[in-house]
């Protein structure tokens, strides 16, 4: 019998490593930009063609490499962020294995310019599927120039699974944004296809959330900063009043590296419990300085998964930071009296003089006299003339109907229960109906109904309100313009993540548009991979429980009418679009039972 188990080719072996770490064009340009920061650059600028798919350009001003090392580099662990296993406990950088340049040259075509500060004349050097194909020498600029072209061109079915242009882009910023978010002081210019996508000029913490985020979360945003013995723990959090649903902006770092964290997201949750609604979220930009030898970042390839030591203390930390932050800036809600209606009180002038009360006494009076004289107080003279212009009060039944055929065509086909069911009797029992499950149904139907149909009413704002959205959100934005515009809203483009909503459609006066419009943009964005229709099926739901009668509205006798009847109309009545009951029927046998 033959042996079976054998060595697998270089060039098969580095294509599986780099199916880790490459799993789109955003990887690459993480993986480059992080390079850069740790040769120390402080001027980065990534260049995208075709969302990635065709080139990937990365210039940086920082150390450079030499002929040798510029050839090493894209040796399988090579590196030189550690010199041997304890130091991975002390990391100071982003990249420690050596798998990122090699897992890029092995499925794409590679070009490296760079030189060294002391050199005269740098280094070019070209690779195809992890092969050198010449290197030589060349007249360039400090720092390195990657040029990554026609990826994945070597593993056809990796390049079928890429997304369309729109989400490979807006996944390309958010990596651009979570490590400038933590290298402000680094300027950073990103553009696609020849458009300028983002500038962002060294600056303070707070102001590169600014410029990613828009002038408004300066408003919404609270400092945070902690020194323990533990770890030291700053940031932004913002406060109660910017909670919603979806469209925050939540960051976790750790020592200048981004990280997932679902348990400290949780802290953060706790520390607003009984501030904000349950279902609502705020945004929160944190970040830790712990020591290197307490956390573990060694644990999967994209090292946005960590491992703490003292997690259960940090947790404590970051609760009592938040809670301090928002007791400080009186986020915390005070005790103040109900002021409506209250009596208006005249304030007594100073100048005006008052003397004090004269009692009135009865000489003759005698308490111990059986037939004592009680002074008697008489009421005026002609009082009856007070009340000559005051109508008679109307009895309810008069209120209630005008006239006796009036009174015949009155009926009472709905009676509202605890605020929240609508009871109706129908043919086989008793209907129950949940108001505000029944009326998102309603609503969905309507707005997919307008979706396909490409027809909206707008009614015009008196004055325009302004929609700030981060890079990666505004690609997303103007894809959803028509479908907005079918919803009934007109939101104009004003360029830098700045849109203004020009109209809205009826029905929705009493509710916040841009609040709106970021929610239904977010749900968009959670289906961003999925088909046109599903994209809109979140957009109309988005937007159908936020107009939706909400649990508690009391109704008349005319709108609970019209919502059963809309209702019984719907295709689907007895589930909302995400599954949820919105009707039931108690039969004549359930009643019998009862009083059997």
């Amino acid at each position: 019998m033959s042996d079976l188990i054998h060595l697998l080719p270089d060039s098969v072996a580095n294509q599986i490593a780099a199916g880790e770490v490459i799993q789109r064009p955003a990887s690459v340009v993480k993986e480059l930009v992080e390079n850069s920061i740790d040769a120390g650059a402080k001027t980065i600028h990534v260049l995208i063609t075709d969302a990635g798919k065709t080139c990937i350009q990365v210039i940086d001003d920082g150390k450079g490499m030499s002929e040798t090392d510029a050839r090493m580099a894209f040796e399988r662990h090579a590196t030189s962020k550690i010199h041997q296993a304890s130091d991975l406990f002390a990391l100071g950088t982003f990249g420690f294995r050596g798998e990122a340049l090699p897992s890029i040259a092995a499925v794409s075509q590679v070009e490296l310019h760079t030189r060294t500060e002391e050199a005269e004349l740098g280094t070019v050097i070209y690779l195809e599927g992890s092969k050198v194909v010449r290197q030589e020498v060349d007249a360039c600029a400090k720092g390195s120039n990657f040029l990554v072209k026609n990826l994945f061109f070597n593993v056809p079915a990796r390049r079928k699974f890429l997304k369309s242009d729109q989400t490979e882009l807006s996944n390309i910023i958010t990596e651009v944004e979570r490590v400038a978010l933590v290298n402000n002081e680094v300027t950073f210019t990103l553009h696609h296809n020849g458009t300028e996508i983002l500038n962002l000029a060294q600056t303070g913490q707070r102001q590169r959330v600014m410029q990613l985020f828009g002038k408004k979360s300066n408003q919404e945003l609270l400092g945070i900063h902690v020194e323990t013995s533990i770890a030291n723990i700053s940031g932004f959090v913002g406060g109660p009043e910017s909670a919603r649903k979806k469209g925050n902006h939540q960051f976790f770092f750790v020592n200048g590296r981004y990280m997932r964290h679902p348990y400290f997201h949780k802290a953060v949750q706790e520390a607003f419990s009984n501030l904000i609604p349950e279902n609502e979220q705020v945004s929160y930009f944190i970040y830790f300085d712990v020591d290197p030898s307490r956390i573990d970042v060694n644990i999967h390839p994209t090292k946005t998964e960590i491992k703490f030591e003292d997690e259960h203390a940090i947790w404590q930390i970051l609760v009592a930071s938040i809670r301090e932050v928002l007791g400080r800036s009186h986020a915390v809600p005070t005790i103040d009296f109900d002021t409506t209606d209250k009596p208006d009180i005249p304030v007594m002038p100073k100048e005006r003089s008052f003397a004090p009360p004269q009692p009135e006494t009865h000489p003759n009076y005698n308490p111990f006299q059986a037939n004592r004289e009680i002074p008697e107080r008489k009421a005026p003279i002609d009082w009856e003339k007070l009340y000559e212009t005051i109508p008679p009060a109307p009895t309810e039944q008069a209120e209630l109907f005008k006239n006796d055929s009036e009174k015949q065509a009155a009926t009472y086909d709905c009676i509202q229960f605890n605020g929240q069911y609508i009871v109706t009797p129908v043919g086989t029992g008793l209907m129950l109906i949940e108001q505000h499950r029944a009326h998102v149904r309603i609503l969905f139907d309507r707005y997919m109904h307008q979706l396909q149909g490409k027809h909206g009413v707008s009614q015009g704002m008196l004055f325009p309100e302004m929609v700030q959205v981060s890079p990666s959100e505004a690609i997303q934005m103007d894809l959803l313009l028509p479908d907005f515009s079918c919803l009934g809203f007109e939101i104009n483009n004003m360029g830098g993540g700045s849109f203004s909503i020009q109209g809205i459609p009826p029905g929705i006066e009493g509710l916040d548009p841009c609040k709106l419009v970021v929610e239904m943009l977010s749900s968009a964005l959670e289906k961003k991979d999925s088909v046109k229709s599903d994209v809109q099926g979140n957009m109309a739901l988005t937007m159908a429980r936020s107009a939706a009668i909400v649990v508690g509205q009391v109704l008349t006798n005319e709108e609970m009418n019209a919502i059963v009847a809309e209702l019984l109309a719907c295709p689907m009545p007895n589930y909302t679009p995400d599954g949820k009951k919105t009707l039931s029927i108690i039969d004549e046998q359930e009643f019998s039972k009862i009083f059997s």
